[in-house]
C-alpha cells in the first residue's frame, strides 16, 4: 500500500507519528496512507525555509522567472502522470482532471513575467535635489493550505506567484488526495528551486492550526469551506499575518426568456455536474426568469438522466463519483431533506450503483424545480451534482434574489439582449460574472475571488492580486549629500519645494 509523506529538505519523508487513509472514490477500496504532521513538522519546515530565504530573496527576478520557465515545461510533461494521481485520488474524470493541472500552467506562465510585474514607479525630482521610487520586496516565509477538489490547481494558483515574487513556500494540501503535491515538489526541484524554498506538510487540523500559531509564517493562502476560511482568516490576522481565505460559493445562472436554451442546457450539465459539482465555482442554482422555466425544465431533465457516470479513468464517464463515503451519505441527505421540504424533484440521482464498482462513492445527478429561497438545498453549498431551479417574473427580482445571498463568489446570466446582461453585471453583488459564461473564472493575468462569505482578506488569489499579497510595498525617497542645503526644517517635508 502506497504511503504518502511529507516533502522537506529536498527528500520525501515519510514521517512518524499518526496517519490518515487515502482511498480511491471508484471503488471505494483504501489506496495507501498518509502522514499526519502537526507542530513539530511546521516548525522543522518553518526553520528550513527562513534558512533558505534570505538567499532566494536575493535571488534576481529573472533568474527565479528562469525556474518558473523550466517548472513549466515540466507541468506540460507531467500532465498525464499528475491527472492520474488526482483521478486516483479525488475520483474526477482524467480530461477534467488534465484540465485542472492546465489551468493551473496558466498561472505559471504568469508568474515567468515576474521581472515586468515587480517594476516599480519613479519619480525624478519630487523636490529640490530629491527623487522617489516605490519597489515591491518578498514577505518571506508563506503557506498554502488547499481543498481537495483541486489537488493540484489551487496550489499552482498560489504556488508560482509566491515563488517569484522571492517568498518560500510551505503547502498543506487535503489529506484526501495528497499524492499530487508530491509530484509538485518533484517538478520544482527538477526545475531548479533550491533545497527548503518549497516544502509539503501533510495533515490535517492539527498542522492547519500550526500553521496559523507559528510566529515565523507571515502569510497565509487558503481555500476551503466558508466556516473554516473565516476561521483561518481570524486566527491568523489576530497573529498579525497576511491572510486571503477564500470561502464557499452558491452559484447562480440566470436564464432569460431570450436565451438560447440549447447553448444554456449545455452550460448548465457541464457547470452543475462537472467534477461531480465538487467545485467552488459549480453552479447549483438556475434561476429560471418569466416563462423560461418549464421550457428550461423540459430540454434539462432527459440530459441529467442520460449523464454518464462512472470511474473516472473510463474516457466514457462524464462524471465521476464523490470524494469519500461520507460525502457521499451528506450530498444524499441534501435531496432527502429537499424532498421533505416540498421542492419537486424532477431527476433523482439517490442510490446509484455501478456494475463492478459497487463499493464506489456514485451519486448520479440530481435536479429539482420549484425551489424556494427558505430551502435547505437553497441555502447551503452541498457540493455535489444537485442543481435547483428558482423562478423569478424578472431580471430585478433574480438580481435581488442573488444579492439577498451569503455567497459571492461567482454567477452567470445567459441572455440575447446586451443591455441586460450588462445591467446584470453591473447590479449583483458577486466577485466573478459570466456572460453566456456558465464558469467566469478569471484568466491568470486577472485574479480570481469572490465577496461577501466567499472571500476573508483583502487581496484575491493568483494575477496582480495575487504579486500584491505575496510583497510589501517599499517606498525611497533620496537626496544625495552635495545637494542644495537649507538647513533644519521643523515644518512637514512639502512636495516640489
Amino acid at each position: 500500500m502506497n504511503h504518502i509523506g511529507h516533502y522537506m529538505g529536498g527528500n520525501i519523508v515519510a514521517g512518524t507519528g499518526a496517519t490518515g487513509k487515502v482511498f480511491n472514490p471508484a471503488t471505494g477500496e483504501q489506496s495507501g496512507t498518509v502522514a499526519m504532521g502537526g507542530a513539530d513538522v511546521i516548525d522543522a519546515a518553518v526553520a528550513a525555509a527562513n534558512a533558505a530565504w534570505p538567499a532566494w530573496a536575493s535571488t534576481p527576478p529573472l533568474r527565479r522567472a528562469r525556474v518558473m520557465f523550466k517548472f513549466k515545461e515540466a507541468l506540460e510533461r507531467a500532465t498525464k502522470r499528475i491527472a492520474a494521481a488526482i483521478t486516483a485520488e479525488h475520483g474526477k474524470t482524467l480530461a477534467d482532471a488534465e484540465g485542472e493541472v492546465q489551468r493551473g500552467i496558466e498561472v505559471v506562465e504568469f508568474a515567468c513575467g515576474i521581472p515586468h510585474l515587480l517594476k516599480g514607479e519613479y519619480s525624478e525630482a519630487v523636490a529640490t535635489g530629491i527623487d522617489s521610487w516605490s519597489m515591491r520586496q518578498p514577505v518571506g516565509v508563506v503557506a498554502g493550505i488547499t481543498p481537495f477538489n483541486f489537488p493540484a490547481m489551487v496550489p499552482l494558483w498560489m504556488i508560482p506567484v509566491a515563488l517569484a515574487t522571492g517568498n518560500c513556500f510551505i503547502l498543506k494540501p487535503s489529506e484526501k488526495d495528497p499524492s499530487a503535491s508530491l509530484i509538485l515538489a518533484e517538478l520544482l526541484a527538477e526545475a531548479g528551486l533550491p533545497k527548503d524554498v518549497f516544502q509539503v506538510v501533510q495533515g490535517g487540523r492539527e498542522a492547519v492550526e500550526a500553521i496559523i500559531a507559528h510566529p515565523d509564517i507571515h502569510a497565509i493562502s487558503f481555500v476551503g469551506s466558508t466556516p473554516i476560511a473565516e476561521s483561518v482568516y481570524r486566527g491568523g490576522t489576530y497573529l498579525g499575518k497576511r491572510v486571503q481565505a477564500l470561502g464557499g460559493a452558491k452559484n447562480h445562472l440566470v436564464v432569460m426568456p431570450d436565451a438560447d436554451l440549447d447553448q444554456t442546457v449545455d452550460a448548465l450539465m457541464g457547470a452543475a455536474y462537472g467534477s461531480a459539482g465538487e467545485r467552488c465555482m459549480a453552479v447549483s442554482v438556475a434561476v429560471a426568469v418569466g416563462d423560461a422555466g418549464d421550457r428550461l425544465i423540459e430540454k434539462l431533465a432527459p440530459r441529467v438522466r442520460a449523464l454518464k457516470v462512472g470511474p473516472g479513468n473510463d474516457p466514457e464517464s462524464e462524471m465521476g463519483p464523490l470524494v469519500t463515503g461520507e460525502h457521499k451519505a451528506k450530498v444524499s441527505g441534501y435531496v432527502d431533506q429537499g424532498v421533505k421540504e416540498g421542492a419537486k424533484l424532477v431527476v433523482d440521482g439517490r442510490g446509484l450503483t455501478l456494475q463492478g464498482y459497487e463499493g464506489g462513492y456514485y451519486v448520479g445527478g440530481s435536479l429539482f424545480d420549484n425551489v424556494t429561497p427558505d430551502m435547505t438545498i437553497y441555502k447551503d453549498e452541498i457540493f455535489g451534482p444537485v442543481l435547483s431551479v428558482v423562478r423569478r417574473n424578472s431580471l430585478g427580482e433574480a438580481i435581488d434574489l442573488i444579492n439577498a445571498g451569503k455567497f459571492g463568489n461567482g454567477t452567470a446570466i445567459f441572455t440575447a439582449d446586451g443591455g441586460a446582461a450588462r445591467g446584470f453585471a453591473s447590479s449583483v453583488k458577486i466577485g466573478m460574472v459570466g456572460v453566456n459564461v456558465p464558469i467566469p473564472v478569471p484568466a491568470a493575468f486577472h485574479s480570481f475571488g469572490g465577496w461577501k462569505g466567499s472571500l476573508f482578506g483583502d487581496h484575491h488569489i493568483h494575477g496582480p492580486e495575487g504579486i500584491r499579497f505575496y510583497t510589501r510595498y517599499k517606498a525611497i525617497t533620496q537626496r544625495w549629500p552635495n545637494s542644495i542645503r537649507a538647513g533644519a526644517e521643523f515644518t512637514m517635508p512639502q512636495i516640489g519645494r
